[in-house]
């Protein structure tokens, strides 16, 4: 055990300087302290945090911790006044054992930023334990024949202090045939040999009883004892002796058992049984020593029964003892020292200093993932480790001292691409052949804010009828976001615009959390037909970020507007519209023309006109589409003189919208002879006639000149506007800027029965449609030029007065104008 225990110390001590030596080498500055063992718990060690530059409050948020290579905690900080104090006992016996430098490095971790100190604390051997024996009885037999001056070994006593305090010298008790020699060995070792130094006289004496002391260097001296009995034997005068009293083995720790690796002999010069020898181990060999090696007693060969490690101990020193079968017996002795090599027989270690933090996406290079340590218990080449990590993966390894590492960004991270990291870490040693391992640490990702959402489409198209109920859902949009959390959630809005110079947002509103559409009222086709609607996706990220999308409502158009009478004035204002006709009025007369308009487009504005009721149905007929009132016959004289016409007008919607006009007919006698009058005075030109017929030519040429006019600006609008945008015919519509390529122009010239007008149409499914009217007076004595623009709005009061003002009074008849 002794001997076991001294060359553990020299392992330890080799170790130690080793690490000792490498830090020194590449860190400047290493805080170190130093203490004696078996300090009381709560001792302070010193003022860790003043040491290292560090506040107080930087032992909270930076979480400082301490951890101890060594396995066990015997170390925390006090964190109130940032000292580090010892937190179990240290018995510098138990972590050393007989290394003459005790040091315990310490790894202190801080947080944001993650950064990692090493500390050492030196421990101080006191002087707290007693040499001691294994066998507190040493038996010895020695032949009363024995000549003077033989030395017997002693067993050596084991202090498991060092230095100073270790065991220093010995004494014996006094005897008048033995005295005590100190017999040095390497590494400063001292063992205790019993020297004959007088003949003994098994008569005299036949037993000796002496006293061993082992003595140590501590303060005060501490000792140690062992009784040596030395039985005094006959005649046996020739002690066994070795060939050698060391014998030197170098054995691979991978031998397997069975394998002999030394073969000691000794002689012994005695003849029969006294010279007859038997091998056996000494009496103080260890138990860890007899699970290892076997001694054949016969011929002295060790051979292996158990593993070597040369982890655990690297040399193993055997005491042999070879005894003859005299009597007395006599035994000789030597020391067999098996130095153990290393193999490359334990693979790297990964350990974990700091446990991976989560790393933001936008990370810059060189941000600090983990703290790493590589370790191989194996020695010199088989013990140096190198890291590497697998390729293709955006983080590095950066050491930092003692093959400790720190894992590092190195490239650029993108939680949308992947939000975790399992980075794969390979340890190889350098030994023949390598050994490796490997250890995969997790790295998760944390989100920011660098997506914004994204629409399904850059704009929607949504169809909706007129008149539809407020509140009704008129269109969901949807948005996504590659983000995560916060920065996914997304909430709708709608922009601000104006949409005949009203807010949007007093037409529409819509639901921020999931993007449908509302309507606030329900709408006119009349009054609006298109408009525009910008929604914003706008999430809830820091710094939020947004993205728009364009929403086109087209409003179509329902047939809920009944066809409005124009003309006769009075009958469109209500009243009963009066007309004459002379009795004398042949089949096709043209008595009056009945004109309505639909402020619905389409299909819904075509109007057709019906004679519902008469006071004679076989007397007047009703144009299906012009609404003129004409003759079918010639007037007899047993017609009633007042006829009643109850006109019907429709359009072509579903449902059919209808309105209807009552027309009072005066058969009058006397019409005949102003007719003849101005038939006769129609050859014979006059200046009135001239005039009104000068003015129709006029108002005509006018009408031809205006769509002449209309025709060439059109034109060099489209020779314009196709250079650019390459559509023909663009105008505003109520949407502020909102151009339309696709407008359809019509112009219509209608010149019979009472009004004459010109149509100028213009109108698409994007934008409102304008009429734009000339109406003149057939006998006007002035041009009236009036133009009208028929909407929802329309005022037809307004439009009616304006006829009426063109029209000549009731006295004139239309049998006049066909006669001019």
């Amino acid at each position: 055990m002794t001997k076991r225990m001294r060359h553990r110390d020299w392992r330890w001590l080799a170790l130690w300087w080793y690490h000792f030596f490498l830090l020194w080498s590449t860190i400047d500055g290493q805080t170190r302290y130093s203490i004696p063992e078996e300090l009381k718990q709560g001792s302070v060690v010193g003022n860790l945090a003043k040491d290292l530059g560090l506040g107080l409050s930087d032992i909270f948020d930076r979480k400082l911790r301490v951890d101890s290579e060594a396995g066990k905690q015997y170390f925390s900080v006090d964190a109130g006044k940032g000292e580090l104090i010892v937190n179990d006992r240290i018995d510098r016996e138990a972590l050393c054992g007989q290394s003459a430098s005790c040091v315990l490095p310490l790894q202190v971790v801080t947080e944001n930023p993650l950064q990692l100190h090493r500390i050492e604390v030196e421990i101080r051997d006191i002087n707290d334990n007693y040499p001691n024996f294994i066998k507190e009885e040493k038996s010895l037999k020695i032949a009363e024949s024995t000549a003077t001056g033989i030395r017997f070994p002693l067993d050596t006593a084991q202090d498991q202090d060092v230095g100073s305090n270790s065991v220093k010298s010995y004494t014996l008790s006094k005897d008048e045939c033995f005295g005590l020699r100190i017999k040095e060995l390497s590494g400063n070792r001292k063992v205790p040999e019993l020297v004959l130094e007088k003949s003994l006289d098994r008569e005299k004496q036949s037993v000796h009883q002496l006293l061993l002391t082992a003595l140590d260097g501590g303060n005060p001296v501490k000792t140690g004892t062992a009784k040596i009995i030395v039985t005094v034997l006959d005649n046996n005068d020739n002690v066994p002796v070795f060939k050698k009293p060391l014998y030197n083995v170098t054995v691979h720790e991978n031998s397997v058992a069975g394998s002999v690796i030394v073969k000691v002999e000794a002689t012994d010069a005695d003849e029969g049984v006294n010279g007859e020898i038997e091998y056996s181990f000494a009496e103080n060999t260890p138990q860890s020593q007899l699970s290892i090696f076997q001694l054949d007693s016969g011929t002295g060969e060790i051979s292996l029964i158990g593993p070597l490690d040369y982890e655990s101990s690297v040399m193993h020193e055997i005491d042999i003892t070879a005894k003859d079968k005299g009597v007395p017996e006599m035994e000789g002795h030597c020391r067999v020292q098996v130095v153990v090599t290393d193999i490359n027989d334990n693979a790297p270690e990964i350990v974990l200093t700091s446990n991976p933090n989560p790393v933001r996406e936008d990370a810059p290079r060189g941000t600090v993932v983990a703290l790493i340590r590589a370790r191989d218990i194996d020695s010199g080449d088989n013990g140096k480790v190198t890291l590497q990590l697998a390729k293709g993966s955006p983080f590095s390894l950066k050491p930092s001292f003692s093959n400790n590492y720190a894992l590092v960004t190195s490239g650029a991270l993108d939680r949308e691409s992947f939000s975790e990291y399992n980075i794969e870490i390979t340890a190889t040693d350098s030994g023949s052949p390598p050994l490796s391992s490997k250890k995969t640490i997790p790295v998760s990702i944390t989100d920011v804010n660098d997506n914004p959402p994204v629409f399904t489409q850059p704009s929607y198209n949504v169809y909706l009828k007129e008149n539809g109920v407020p509140g009704s859902i008129l269109y969901s949009v949807s948005a996504s976001d590659l983000d995560f959390g916060e920065n996914a959630k997304i909430s709708y809005s709608i922009l601000d615009s104006k949409v005949q110079d009203v807010s949007v947002s007093s037409y529409v509103y819509i639901n921020s959390d999931n993007g449908s559409i509302y309507s606030m009222h329900s709408f006119d086709y009349e009054k609006l037909k298109v408009f525009q609607i910008q929604v914003q996706a706008k999430d809830q990220g820091s710094p939020s970020l947004s993205s728009n999308a364009t929403v086109h409502v087209f409003i179509l158009d329902q047939n809920d507007n009944a066809p409005a009478v124009i003309y006769p004035s009075s009958a469109a204002l209500g009243s009963l519209s009066h007309q004459r006709m002379p009795r004398s009025a042949k089949a096709g007369h043209l008595v009056t023309k009945v004109t309505a308009v639909d402020a619905d487009s389409g299909h819904n504005a075509w109007i057709s006109y019906k004679l519902a009721e008469a006071t004679d149905a076989s007397l007047f007929t009703v144009n299906l589409y012009t609404g003129e009132v004409r003759t079918k016959r010639a007037v007899s004289e047993q017609d009633d003189s007042s006829q009643r016409l109850l006109i019907e007008v429709k359009d072509d919607g579903e449902p059919v919208q209808s309105a209807t006009v009552t027309v009072s007919i005066l058969l009058e006698d006397g019409l005949h002879e102003p007719i003849l009058d101005l038939r006769q005075k129609a050859a014979e030109p006059s200046k009135k006639t001239g005039r009104m017929t000068l003015y129709l030519i006029l108002s005509l040429a006018s009408v031809s000149v205006l769509s002449l006019l209309t025709f060439l600006i059109l034109a060099v609008k489209c020779m314009r506007n196709s250079r650019s945008s390459g559509s023909c015919c663009m105008r505003r519509s109520d949407c502020d800027d909102y151009k339309n390529p696709n407008r359809n122009l019509q112009i219509q010239l209608n010149t019979d029965g009472p009004i004459k007008y010109v149509e100028v149409l213009g109108g698409d499914m994007l934008s409102q449609s304008q009429s734009f009217r000339s109406c003149m007076s057939p006998m006007s004595e002035y041009s009236d030029f009036t133009l009208i623009k028929p909407s929802s709005t329309t005022d037809f009061k307004e439009v009616i007065s304006v006829l009426d003002a063109s029209l000549p009074d009731s006295t004139w008849t239309f049998e006049s104008q066909q006669v001019s």
